[in-house]
């Protein structure tokens, strides 16, 4: 079962997708045994080349501002008829018209069930009310706070013997400024002569 994050991540992209006017949005829910890599494709086509990349760049754009994710690897952004973005718990396809005709994902994928964009958001919500319901029903306990050890006494008398005493380092710097006069005097003496 996925995550309430992952539901929201799918939900993004899709919505990226369809912002850039992309075609023939699917949402396919992998099974399980079969696919131990993901569990969603996210699988459109854009009319050419270019909107292909635009569509590839506004999912990464807003899963990264959105919730601070990026792709795990992208592949096939230079010639841009098939280009695949690994995020983990769903993987993003995105065709041209006749590469996604050769493929056939859907086709290949025959165990996976596709799912519309109001279906998942049905399926996210109820998954968070149910994990709100979990929180209010779930009784805390107070915990008890570990108590802390005594200080040891020898300890604190011996910081308290550092700050109260007297530093040695004034006298020196003192006798130094001393020095220095004198001999600034004495070259001075001798200039005047």
């Amino acid at each position: 079962m996925a995550s309430i994050e992952s539901y929201q991540l799918v939900l993004a992209a899709a919505a990226a997708c369809e912002d850039k006017k992309a075609e023939d949005i699917r949402i396919l829910a992998l099974d399980p045994t079969e696919s131990g890599l993901t569990d969603y494709f996210l699988i459109c086509n854009g009319t050419n080349e270019r909107q292909n990349v635009a569509i590839t760049d506004e999912i990464e754009i807003r899963l990264k501002r959105e919730f601070g994710v990026y792709p795990t690897s992208v592949e096939g952004r230079r010639q841009a008829e098939w280009i695949l973005m690994d995020y983990t718990d769903f993987i993003v396809h995105v065709f041209s018209p006749e590469k996604r005709a050769f493929y056939g994902l859907e086709r290949l994928r025959k165990s996976a069930v596709t799912i519309s964009v109001e279906t998942l958001s049905a399926e996210l919500k109820a998954l968070i009310a149910a994990s709100r319901t979990k929180k209010t029903t779930a009784k805390v306990e107070p915990r008890s706070l570990p108590k802390k050890a005594p200080a040891k006494k020898t300890v604190v008398k011996k910081a308290a013997a550092v700050k109260a005493a007297p530093k040695k380092v004034a006298p020196k710097k003192a006798a130094a400024k001393k020095v220095a006069t004198k001999a600034v005097a004495k070259k001075a003496a001798k200039k005047s002569k």
